[in-house]
């Protein structure tokens, strides 16, 4: 892209929009202001549609593995430096909106071809194309072509002159008028089915979220009726009352509200379950919560453990759960007998090591890679096993399955720095300047002073 037509072109929107930004606003009026907030937002609903083509050609032509990555999602969050959920969107999104081709070459428009009309219009934002997108997702599949064509139709034509709030409700009452009984089949149902948990907030709640099979709710209605009534599972009892019927006073004292005693339900039903020991083992330890803190924290009761799965947990919750169930606990300021250095022994890391990478690592440690510890494999960072790496726990890190396989596949390497911390070298063509040090897993390394937490260590171990 060094030179001709696509360069020329890239180089004089960068010199527009560096134009547009060096603009002296201070002498527009404030209804001129608004006017050029209108353009602005005009040229903003256009951007994306470059994008979404090239990302078409991506998703139909390019071999992920051949440009450095396992998959493309990956290969694009890297290179964006965006999250993997935001280029997930975008690739389903230029799936529907950007021009296709058959196998053998000839065009095809869009599968949204009147979305994608508009968007390139600058009518429509990326609001409006979710919530059309949702409609049609919703929309079962015995709805015609015309019929389908017609809805879309009709969805642009709003979009153009309502909010999203007023094209939400657009929606809502197409969709019912094109399928009054609601009536969904199995496969329809479990391509929508799933439940996800959102990230921790500042009080430590997560939100949960998701569409639950008729199967999962009937599942769980009997036992939210039993454990999910007053005097049951309530934490703040001396002995929570969890077999047998509560005892009047249980009842009496229990002033929860039913939407927080689902809630204990769910709990002890996971408690129970990690107890019963019928999970068996993963990753050759046995199925539990594992979790790191210091010495300092658990003496004082005070501060934040880290599980394996990244949850941060109140040191109240570890010392109170520590009744519950069997925990792995890494302590900092103490060390086990545990057998740590294998050499070439053994090529799989032990129940003993894995606990100190979680400990220590808490998840992958490639870049931009959120996949916590529980999921992540035991990966041979200085030197591979078949190049002669060592089962020691220096040597090791965690890396989930994908990205464990891509030291394989690609020119991707790792190795340790000084301080510990792995560091991932991508192949020359995808060396764009990025972190080469994951610290998802660890944001107190964020908050440090670039002087104390270099990114950047030429000296490996």
């Amino acid at each position: 892209m060094s030179s001709g037509p696509v360069a020329t072109a890239v180089q004089a929107l960068r010199a527009a929009r560096d134009t547009v930004a060096a603009l002296d606003l201070d002498a527009l009026t404030h209804p001129e202001l608004l006017e050029l907030l209108d353009y602005l937002e005009h040229d903003a609903r256009r951007a994306p549609v470059a994008e979404y083509r090239i990302l078409n050609r991506l998703a139909t032509e390019a071999n992920p593995v051949e440009l450095g990555d396992t998959t493309l999602r990956k290969l694009v969050a890297f290179r964006l430096r965006i999250s993997v959920n935001e280029a997930s969107k975008r690739i389903d999104t230029a799936a529907d909106l950007a021009p296709r081709r058959t196998l053998t070459g000839q065009p095809l428009p869009p599968v949204l071809e009147n979305t994608a009309a508009a968007q390139a219009r600058g009518q429509i934002n990326t609001e409006h194309i979710a919530i059309i997108r949702k409609f049609f997702a919703d929309l079962p599949e015995h709805i015609d072509t015309q019929t389908r064509t017609d809805a879309e139709t009709d969805l642009v034509r709003v979009a153009a002159k309502q909010s999203p709030e007023g094209l939400r409700s657009a929606t809502a009452l197409l969709l019912a008028l094109l399928h009054p009984d609601g009536d969904y089949t199995d496969a329809q149902r479990d391509r929508r089915r799933g439940i996800s948990i959102g990230n921790q907030g500042g009080d430590g709640l997560s939100r949960i979220s998701g569409h639950l099979t008729p199967e999962l709710r009937a599942t769980l209605e009997p036992i939210l009726a039993k454990w999910g009534k007053p005097g049951m599972c309530n934490p703040n009892d001396l002995t929570p009352t969890i077999d047998g019927e509560p005892t009047d006073a249980a009842i009496d004292s229990d002033d929860r509200t039913q939407y927080q005693r689902n809630h204990d339900a769910l709990l002890a039903m996971g408690r129970n379950l990690l107890c019963s020991g019928q999970l068996g083992q993963h990753h050759g330890l046995p199925t539990t919560i594992i979790v790191t803190t210091t010495l300092q924290q658990l003496e004082s009761g005070t501060g934040h453990a880290i599980t394996a799965g990244g949850t941060r947990l109140p040191m109240a919750d570890v010392i109170a759960q520590a009744s519950h169930a069997f925990h792995y606990l890494a302590v900092f300021d103490q060390h086990t007998e545990a057998a740590l250095y294998l050499g070439r022994t053994r090529r799989c890391a032990t129940g003993a090591q894995r606990i100190v990478l979680y400990a220590k690592d808490r998840g992958c440690t490639r870049p931009g890679c959120t996949a916590s510890g529980y999921t992540c494999q035991a990966h041979h960072a200085v030197a591979d096993w078949k190049n002669g790496g060592q089962t020691n726990i220096d040597d090791l890190t965690l890396a989930c399955g994908p990205d464990n396989r891509l030291i394989e596949l690609t020119e991707w390497s790792t190795r340790k720095r000084k301080d510990g911390r792995t560091e991932w070298i991508p192949p020359p063509h995808l060396d764009t300047g990025q972190t080469r040090v994951n610290d998802l897993h660890h944001p107190e390394r964020m908050l440090h002073p670039p002087e104390d937490n270099p990114d950047q260590d030429d000296d490996p171990v």
